[in-house]
């Protein structure tokens, strides 16, 4: 019974040495990749995103992104149907 317990922790060992290898060898891989101007790799930081203005529809009230919404008569409408009901009357 020792000799087989022995058996699986050292195959479990291995397995997991190789794995940890095999990570390494990737990351140095896509660290050349990146360093010749190519895919980032599974370790670079993702590019910055762009913060947009939100503005909110003059009949719902949903806040939408400025580039998504339709602006007329000075206001900003999240459909052409909102656009067309007009302002909500509260």
């Amino acid at each position: 019974m020792g000799k087989l317990l022995f058996w699986i922790v050292l195959i479990i060992l291995v397995l997991f040495v190789a794995r940890i290898a095999g990570r390494i060898a990737a990351d140095r891989q896509a660290g050349a990749k990146a360093a010749d101007g190519k895919k980032p790799g599974r370790g670079a930081p993702p590019p910055p995103k762009t913060l947009e203005s939100m503005v909110r529809c003059a009949h719902c009230g949903i806040h939408l992104p400025r580039s998504e919404a339709l602006l007329q008569n000075g206001q900003t409408w999240c459909s052409a149907d909102h656009a067309r009901l007009g302002p909500a009357k509260h």
